[in-house]
């Protein structure tokens, strides 16, 4: 994973990368006037661009008053002491949240009401790190110093407490890896935005416990024929030695 600041990149080629990317993930974008002028996440990622900028050359409080009114104008909080890689995208972006020692890599997408937090209060690193083409989905929370590995996939509302490797798929509460090697997908393009195809280990477990149930009740089925049969079987051989021994006593 790559991080460059704007310093190190150019802030104009940064912000023309940041605005191409916006047409290659979000369908609804018609042109470029539209996106500068209507997009929230697109002005925090170049307002924090900025601000981190101050941040890295002293100017503490000069960052942090430009971040809190990126927050205001845009709703959304990102900390000038985080690092945040090429052709970010931040979809509708409202509620999204970016500690100060998080590291964000290139070609990573974050929907709305997003949350890369710390759960100490020690100095350090305690907020995530996302590596490369990672997606997070709305309303996740990525909590701590976990690095979630490239072209990753956070199922949205989940909740993320431990290191993801690369390619997984994780949904659920805590987050979990839901998906083996084999039944992966490989997008195309790179960047998988296919939410609908998110796996349902919820609805899984519940069609498991389905055919289960289906199963039993087709045995149980059975065990009652074949009982209705045994005893059906019982009665007419009672009835023949019935008739037997009436014959032979008269």
């Amino acid at each position: 994973m790559h991080v460059n600041s704007p310093v190190q990149s150019g802030l104009l080629a940064l912000l023309r990368e940041d605005l191409a990317c916006v047409f290659e993930r979000d369908p609804a974008a018609r042109n470029r006037l539209e996106v500068l002028l209507t997009y929230p996440g697109l002005h925090a990622t170049l307002l924090h661009r900025i601000s981190h900028g101050l941040w890295r050359h002293g100017w503490r409080f000069a960052a942090r008053w430009l971040s809190y009114v990126t927050r205001m104008l845009t709703q959304i909080d990102i900390h000038p002491g985080a690092s945040i890689g090429r052709r970010f995208f931040i979809d509708h972006g409202c509620g999204v949240v970016i500690g100060e020692t998080a590291v964000v890599g290139n070609d990573v997408t974050l929907y709305h009401g997003v949350t890369l937090g710390g759960v100490s209060w020690n100095p350090g690193k305690r907020h995530p790190t996302l590596c490369d083409g990672v997606m997070v989905g709305a309303g996740a929370k990525i909590l701590g110093p976990v690095v979630v590995g490239a072209r990753a996939r956070v199922g949205a509302n989940s909740v993320v407490i431990h290191d993801i490797p690369a390619r997984m798929t994780v949904v659920g509460i805590p987050g979990r890896v839901v998906l083996p090697d084999n039944a992966r997908r490989q997008p195309q393009q790179g960047i998988d935005l296919d939410h609908h195809l998110m796996p349902d280990p919820v609805g899984k477990a519940v069609t498991a416990l389905l055919d289960r149930i289906d199963q039993l009740e087709h045995t149980l089925a059975a065990m009652r024929d074949n009982q209705q049969a045994a005893s059906e079987a019982l009665i007419q051989h009672s009835v023949a030695e019935a008739r037997a021994r009436k014959r032979f006593d008269s």
